[in-house]
């Protein structure tokens, strides 16, 4: 993601805070692959298999080590640039790589893993209720 200019990055965040405008700002604008990716954090199978059908399988992997999923978090260690990897442990509060993007000056991941990390604690909040059924 270090490679997309910072005002593309800006709209990820909004895009990832729930803004259909900049959904859409993102679908119009050449960028369909980080619409995605703002759904595929949600959650949403059918944009990680967007994201593989287009070529850009990376961000799916991208999200499910954002989960914390360990295989994926290694294969972008492995296969993505080290931002990625530092972003997707800040989207989970890992201070080491908190501390790393501040050091390294790219707030701009820090703002998006709070973003996420909202996602996230909205999504474990929504799915430990009482009246939640697991099959």
């Amino acid at each position: 993601m270090e490679k997309y200019d910072i005002k593309i990055l800006l709209a990820l965040k909004e895009c990832i805070r729930g803004s259909k405008d900049f959904f859409k700002w993102l679908l119009d604008n050449g960028y369909p692959e980080l619409a995605a990716f703002s759904n595929a954090v949600r959650g949403d199978r059918s944009a990680q298999d967007f994201l593989g059908r287009i070529g850009k399988g990376w961000l799916s992997i991208l999200s499910e080590a954002i989960d914390g999923d360990e295989k994926a978090r290694v294969w972008i260690g492995r296969n993505c640039h080290i931002v990625n990897l530092m972003f997707a442990m800040a989207c989970r509060e890992d201070a080491r790589a908190l501390e790393w993007l501040q050091k390294n000056n790219l707030k701009i991941f820090i703002l998006l893993a709070q973003e996420v990390k909202i996602v996230l604690d909205t999504q474990a909040t929504e799915n430990a209720g009482p009246y939640v059924l697991h099959f």
